[in-house]
């Protein structure tokens, strides 16, 4: 029997994040340390929820409707063949499946690629759970305090838990590191500040030797402080530019937090990959984005988050504004050809219902199209994070991450927020069909 601490401190919430940090977990990787591989296997089984294929790693997932993100249609009567953490083929429903492969019917409803969020800030076993119980199969972690995003991926790469698979961010490099200053002893001397361009330089490298796949950091201030402007510049061009140079040694790109224009005008001229939240983007600035390749993750979801009556009083005016504003934003920026992202930008903790799924929801209220508001969730987010070559849609030779919806997403895109199955590295993390009884 495994017995997890349940005790927890108290909850610390903001526009950015909602979070339940605990003392828990400090228990749980004790016990990965102690214990063998195959109690780490039985642990992580335990917060994913995997089923264990019967007897084999090949799964028939059959009789299903098939949107691949890529056609924008839902074709019908396909069988999708996973042979272990890889799509092996597709095929009609009605042609024999090959001898070995365990057969789930689903029933008619619609397989579809699994959801991808650019930018959260999941940092525990049970953070990843919940996210792949969504449908979330693969996350780019904007900042942790420790580290955990390696360790997470790395319990995902090796199959100890079935996902979500992990795009990792380590320190955020900000002016001030607070906590994330003790991640590694290296950092120690930028107790005062990271302002000088070697200050820059040397959180960027200590992210790099730890392994990490993407850089994040900043060009305004927060949104969700009320003695802060979110439209304040925090870091200059060059400054910015320093990041993307160093990053850029070890071929990693870099994300840039940035709500006002001028910062983030700033991070597309220094080259940043993608601008997060960009709420008072003007319009000459998405032109920059559109002409450089500059992705755009609004994580709208969050902000609406300050109109919630428990902000700030601060933050809940500033917010109806800035809400607003964001709104148009999104709607120039689709206009333009931005290419956009999705983010669920929190911890995905059980007090928020952030998800994936809400974003593409408000995405199509906004004015996208259910086709390009479900590209924006799963081949558009794979490109930015720089694993479309391997996910983001369903073809052959490609990673099994698939959801299973009912219905047809593209007629109801509501329907990616009920997902009936869940597929990670050809684990299965959620199975809920059939609901009735033989």
């Amino acid at each position: 029997m495994i017995i997890l601490s349940a005790r927890t401190a108290p909850m610390r919430r903001d526009v950015h994040s909602r979070r339940i940090s605990g003392c828990g977990y400090i228990h749980i990787w004790r016990y990965c340390r102690l214990k063998t591989t195959h109690s780490l296997i039985l642990l992580a089984l335990v917060f994913s929820g995997a089923v264990l294929a019967e007897d084999s790693d090949r799964i028939a997932l059959h009789n299903a409707g098939l949107f691949d993100s890529v056609i924008d249609r839902v074709q019908t009567g396909k069988t999708v063949l996973v042979n272990g953490r890889i799509i092996d083929a597709i095929i009609d429903a009605d042609q024999p499946i090959p001898a070995g492969y365990r057969v789930i019917d689903c029933e008619g409803n619609t397989l579809m690629p699994g959801l991808l969020d650019a930018h959260t800030h999941l940092n525990s076993l049970e953070q990843a759970d919940r996210a792949l119980r969504t449908g979330t199969t693969t996350v780019r972690i904007a900042g942790v305090s420790a580290y955990q995003d390696i360790g997470l991926r790395a319990l995902a790469r090796s199959g100890r838990i079935a996902g979500p698979d992990i795009v990792a961010g380590g320190v955020y490099v900000t002016p001030d590191l607070g906590d994330a200053i003790l991640a590694d002893p290296r950092l120690a001397s930028l107790a005062d500040g990271v302002n000088s361009d070697e200050d820059l330089r040397l959180v960027v490298r200590v992210n790099i030797d730890r392994g990490v796949d993407v850089i994040k950091t900043r060009g305004t201030e927060r949104a969700g402080l009320a003695q802060t402007d979110p439209r304040q510049q925090v870091y200059s061009q060059h400054q910015l530019a320093v990041v993307v140079d160093e990053a850029a040694k070890a071929g990693i790109p870099v994300m840039v937090h940035a709500h006002g224009d001028e910062g983030a005008r700033a991070a597309v001229l220094a080259g940043a990959r993608s601008i997060e939240h960009g709420s008072y983007l003007r319009p000459e600035t998405l032109r920059l984005m559109k002409e450089r390749g500059t992705f755009l993750v609004p994580t709208y979801i969050t902000m609406l988050e300050m109109l919630e009556e428990e902000y700030d009083a601060t933050l809940r005016t500033r917010g109806m504004y800035m809400v607003s504003k964001l709104e148009q934003v999104i709607r120039e920026a689709y206009a333009q050809g931005v290419k956009l992202a999705t983010s669920a930008d929190n911890y995905y903790d059980s007090m928020s219902i952030n998800r994936i799924s809400l974003e593409v929801w408000h995405l199509v209220r906004l004015g996208v199209t259910p086709f390009d508001a479900l590209q924006a969730a799963t081949v558009n987010t794979a490109a930015l994070l720089m694993v479309g070559d391997r996910t983001g849609r369903i073809a052959e030779g490609y990673e099994a991450d698939l959801i299973l919806v009912p219905g047809n997403p593209l007629e109801d895109v509501s329907a990616i927020q009920d997902v009936l199955l869940v597929m990670s590295n050809g684990q299965i993390a959620v199975k809920r069909i059939p609901f009735g009884k033989k």
